[in-house]
């Protein structure tokens, strides 16, 4: 049974704990080169594909079907969320930048997708395809499938990146180059400790997009870990023991809470992501 309240449908190959948490904890991977760098994540790739065109879609359609009168249920969540995001955008960023808003409704939106997934039951869809493996005749034991985008560093650590990169690109268009530049070897000891400024810039730049990814990361694949652990306490079971009905009622319980809990760390961690990257991208079009 897992943390939504149905029985674990997935064997592991050895049938242990182990295996199990193993075979979740393994991505679909296709190796394009031979490097461990040139390996992909073919899972991350396809739910993030998937999830960014859910999003796109549906704002889009909201856009489209907009109206002056009264709106639609759909068109009315869709314009709280812009609101929502365009007055914290508004009392944060200090600069002019007609992106910020609709790069902020972005990254909100497509990170809460992103980790929605792990409200998906977490046997569901990786039983699915290791059921599509066996019709198709090969092995289920080797059908791996993570559906957590931002469970994957890779992901996180590459919307960390396009952050960073915005922030610099930010800080040359407000600054200009030369501005931008004398300010990493000015601020904040003045040009007497250029080298010490410089080395402080580094760690403050190289910080960001470490802390960023990490954060989000971390607090989801500690809460996927946590709906396979749960999933764990009747895996194998059979209904015809006793003891499989005191420990499915436990593992109810257990992921109703646990559930209820980490609806809450996905909806913050999407809002800690924009408004940290509100925040850096505010810091780099200020002048120090």
């Amino acid at each position: 049974m897992n943390a939504t309240g149905i029985f674990s449908v997935m064997e592991p190959a050895g049938g242990g704990p182990t295996e199990y948490i193993n075979h979740h904890l393994h991505f679909w991977q296709v190796k394009v080169g031979d490097s461990a760098f040139m390996t992909l994540n073919v899972d991350t790739l396809i739910f993030t594909f998937v999830l960014s065109a859910l999003f796109f879609l549906s704002f889009w359609l909201a856009a489209r079907k907009v109206t002056s009168g009264v709106p639609g249920k759909f068109q009315a969540f869709v314009e709280t969320i812009v609101e929502f995001v365009d007055g914290l955008v508004k009392e944060t960023f200090h600069g002019r930048s007609k992106l910020i808003a609709p790069l902020s409704i972005t990254i909100f939106c497509l990170v809460f997708l992103m980790n929605f997934m792990d409200m998906v039951p977490v046997d569901f869809l990786p039983w699915a395809w290791a059921s599509g493996h066996e019709i198709a005749g090969h092995d289920p034991a080797h059908a791996y499938l993570r559906v957590v985008p931002t469970a994957d560093l890779n992901t996180t650590f590459g919307l960390s990146l396009s952050v960073f990169l915005l922030i610099q690109v930010f800080g040359i268009g407000h600054k200009g180059v030369g501005g931008f530049t004398k300010e990493i070897f000015t601020a904040p000891f003045g040009p007497w400790l250029a080298p010490v400024n410089m080395l402080l810039r580094v760690i403050e730049e190289g910080v960001r997009p470490l802390s960023l990814s990490l954060r989000l990361f971390g607090n989801m694949y500690a809460g996927e870990l946590i709906f396979i652990l749960i999933a764990l306490m009747t895996l194998n079971s059979s209904l015809a023991h006793f003891a499989t009905w005191p420990m499915g009622l436990m593992q109810l319980v257990a992921g109703f809470a646990w559930t209820t809990f980490h609806i809450l760390i996905i909806v913050l961690q999407a809002f800690i992501f924009m408004m940290l990257t509100i925040v850096y991208l505010s810091m780099s079009a200020e002048s120090h």
